[in-house]
């Protein structure tokens, strides 16, 4: 119940307040996962809540996400059967 009037009262405001807010908290959970990529942190993590915030308000941010999503199920599967198979000697 309280998740949906959130919800609700988040999509009442004005879309540029949102469209501020989203782009504010996502572009920075983004710049921050990518500074961690190189510095020791959560970089992946917080590169993919960026652009799940993000893909709220952008279709170009919910298109990079499908294909993050996309790409990491493809590299889990990948990493599966190399994990599964076992070196002969």
């Amino acid at each position: 119940m309280k998740k949906e009037r959130i919800w609700e009262s988040w999509r009442r405001l004005p879309h540029p307040i949102r469209w501020v807010a989203v782009a504010t908290v996502g572009g920075t959970l983004v710049i921050t996962g990518i500074v961690f990529m190189v510095l020791p942190g959560p970089g992946i993590p917080l590169i993919i809540l960026g652009l799940a915030i993000l893909a709220t308000e952008f279709a170009w941010a919910e298109r990079t996400l499908k294909e993050v999503k996309v790409r990491s199920t493809a590299m889990a599967a990948k990493a599966k059967g190399k994990i599964g198979r076992k070196k002969k000697s």
